[in-house]
């Protein structure tokens, strides 16, 4: 009896432990402003933290040595890239910029140069790194381990690619 009464408890702790580490992971994150859009797939928060949209590659619009490769990978000349990573931009400043958004992480938190890693949702729950796909703003770009929407921004790129939209006009 007492066993069981002892396992019940260790179990009950485990529970309350995990839930408290879920919510720890996201703690701060759910209800927080963005003060400016870099480019199409990176924010900054109030708290000053960059953030890259997982999943998700946009055109650069700043020379760079990206700008370069996304040139020469696409066939496209650099002002064209520019062009094009304004309108990302664009688009997703006019969806974010100044207003308040929850973050949700996957397996890896931050990337190689210390920005955080999310998949961004506006208050009224639009999945910001979705949406930026499915109107043809943005390529995909996944790195495993953070995969969890892979399969879902494929989907929309698809259909982004096939009905022309944004950048695929």
């Amino acid at each position: 009896m007492n066993k069981k009464i002892i396992s019940v408890l260790f179990l009950a702790v485990l529970v309350v432990a995990g839930c408290q580490v879920s919510s720890e992971k996201n703690y701060g994150y759910s209800n927080i402003l963005v003060t400016r859009a870099v480019d199409g797939d990176t924010l900054v928060l109030e708290n000053r933290e960059w953030v890259r949209l997982i999943g998700i590659d946009t055109p650069e619009m700043h020379e760079s040595n990206k700008l370069y490769r996304d040139a020469q990978r696409s066939g496209q000349d650099v002002e064209s890239i520019k062009r094009v990573g304004r309108q990302s931009y664009e688009f997703t400043k006019k969806l974010v910029q100044g207003k308040r958004v929850r973050l949700e992480f996957d397996v890896e938190r931050y990337d190689r140069y210390k920005r955080t890693l999310a998949y961004v949702y506006l208050e009224d729950g639009t999945f910001l790194n979705a949406k930026i796909v499915q109107e043809g703003y943005a390529s995909l770009m996944t790195y495993p381990p953070n995969v969890k929407y892979v399969d879902l921004f494929r989907k929309l790129y698809q259909e982004a690619r096939q009905n022309k939209r944004g950048l695929w006009q």
